[in-house]
């Protein structure tokens, strides 16, 4: 494993979604440095009265642009020159602040979510227009993005709202957001809706508390097949009807196969050609060790050095994994996380009730590949994107401060990713966050991993086997900083690390806001 040098950064720092540049938030700029080198190549000045607590930081889907989101301005720019800039003034109520911001279907549109999902706003640079619709049916920040969804290819808008006590879902068409067909679905607090990624079906489900209950439309809003649970459930799920419902839904990337988790133990697996259930795959209580399947348990040593080893062997007896401590306040089961590699061969899963193992499918043969058993409870777990079978876990807790872990069929257990030791003090600092670098797959898979304060990228690669995506350079650049509210060039300490003055590309500069051609201020 090879890793690049720590590069200064902040709480705002994300890899672009094609793994070529990465953009690092500061108080008055942004940074973004290129990948295949780790040089500046482009430095953005924030204007004066763009003021925190930022609510949202992303890149677009095709990687030009960025948006930033601030206390009382949505600032969206060109991430490599000055091409593009635009501004949206005062998107929610003064005093407040959104529920959700980010891109749309395409980058130059905006959906922003009122406090309390009182009105979704999407905003059009394009053409400078903005449509707002009443009602979003959104109970909290983190489950906002679950009530909208948009289809690919066409660039449809399904959106779920509540009006008058019913669920509404309305179809609006791309650009300009025309409603083309409304209805109310068969539910009583309908908890998300999904678009197929082949942009086929339109997904409802059911909340937990009203049962099972899954609504299959077909693109032009027609329902197709109601599943209210499983159709031959075993012995112990045989009262399933009196209890939850559906947790989890997951497509595949090819859209063949759809997963749904509910609070028992089972995973439901679609064949969405057909749309009927096809198998059931049951997490089982205790492990028997099997030739066919992989148990991995952690075990952690303390080295003389300071920093803790995190091995793994594969078991050899029987052995179940650890449960969740009971609260007979708040009982918790069945599948919390569900996600399916690109290939769509294998389906990784997380129980709540043993919220430390994961559970690794094999969706061909229907079995289980391997389980990986941890002593801390799993954050997340993540596929590469473009590199089948490869996955991503980070797991919570002072102990894996710094540390994540990958795991592929052909690996003897998962490989620790210990970045914490190639930061400054050699330490993390603050939350710790991992993502794949999105590469194409000529390039080896690779991680970008960060702190509060530092990120470094990490090639799983070895020495022998060729340069890492940013080969052997460092971090040449000169240091930068503030003075008289312009940018210059220092050699010596600074909190950041860019390029020299005399090759900076600023964007949002007031003396060059004149020149830019293609801007759009959008006021309430």
């Amino acid at each position: 494993m090879r890793f690049s040098n720590s590069v200064k950064s902040s709480a705002h720092c994300l890899p672009s979604p094609d793994g070529k540049h990465i953009a690092t938030l500061f108080p008055s700029v942004v940074s973004v440095r290129a990948v295949r080198n780790l040089e500046v190549v482009n430095v953005i000045k924030l204007p004066q009265d763009f003021t925190g607590p930022i609510f949202s930081f992303q890149w677009s889907r095709s990687s030009r642009l960025l948006l930033v989101a601030g206390a009382d301005q949505v600032r969206v720019f060109s991430a490599l020159d000055g091409s593009f800039n635009a501004t949206v003034r005062n998107p929610v109520a003064p005093g407040s602040k959104p529920a959700y911001v980010g891109f749309g279907a395409s980058d130059t549109e905006i959906c922003v979510v009122s406090s309390f999902g009182l009105k979704l706003a999407l905003y059009d640079l394009a053409s400078s227009k903005a449509v707002e619709i009443s009602s979003p049916k959104v109970f909290s920040p983190s489950a906002t993005s679950r009530f909208f969804s948009f289809r690919p290819q066409t660039r449809h808008l399904a959106l779920l709202t509540r009006t008058t006590g019913k669920d509404i879902i309305s179809i609006h068409a791309f650009p300009g957001r025309k409603l083309q067909r409304s209805w109310a679905p068969d539910t009583i607090d309908a908890q998300g809706i999904v678009w197929s990624p082949d942009g086929r079906w339109l997904i409802v489900w059911e909340s937990a508390a009203q049962g099972h209950k899954v609504l299959f439309y077909t693109s032009d809003g027609h329902i197709f097949r109601t599943w209210s649970g499983p159709t031959h459930p075993p012995n112990e799920n045989k009262d399933y009807a009196a209890g939850a419902g559906v947790r989890a839904v997951r497509f595949s990337a090819d859209a063949r196969h759809l997963a749904i988790g509910d609070h028992s133990r089972s995973l439901y697996i679609f064949n969405m050609t057909s749309v009927t259930e096809t198998m059931r795959l049951e997490h089982p209580s205790s492990l028997v060790p099997k030739d066919t399947v992989q148990t991995w348990q952690e075990q952690v040593g303390i080295s003389q050095a300071g920093p803790s080893i995190h091995t793994f062997m594969r078991t050899t007896q029987i052995i179940s994994p650890t449960a969740r401590p009971q609260d007979s306040s708040d009982p918790v089961s069945g599948c919390i996380s569900i996600v399916i590699d690109p290939s769509s061969a294998l389906v990784a899963t997380r129980l709540d009730d043993s919220p430390g193992t994961a559970w690794i499918w094999d969706l061909q043969a229907a079995e289980l590949r391997a389980v990986l058993l941890f002593h801390g409870n799993i954050g997340s777990l993540s596929w590469h994107p473009t590199i089948r079978e490869t996955l991503l876990i980070r797991c919570e807790g002072e102990q894996y401060s710094g540390i994540f872990f990958v795991w592929d069929p052909l690996s003897e257990g998962p490989r620790s990713v210990d970045f914490a030791q190639h930061m400054p003090g050699a330490k993390a600092i603050g939350r710790s966050r991992a993502s794949w670098l999105a590469l194409d797959t000529s390039s080896p898979p690779s991680l970008f991993v960060s702190d509060a304060q530092n990120y470094v990228l990490a090639s799983l690669v070895e020495l022998d086997q060729g340069p890492p995506p940013w080969g052997d350079h460092g971090i040449g650049s000169p240091e930068l900083e503030l003075v008289g509210g312009s940018i210059a060039a220092r050699r010596e300490e600074s909190p950041l690390e860019l390029v020299p003055a005399a090759d900076l590309d600023l964007v949002g500069d007031d003396e060059d806001d004149s020149e830019l051609e293609d801007t759009f201020v959008y006021k309430r």
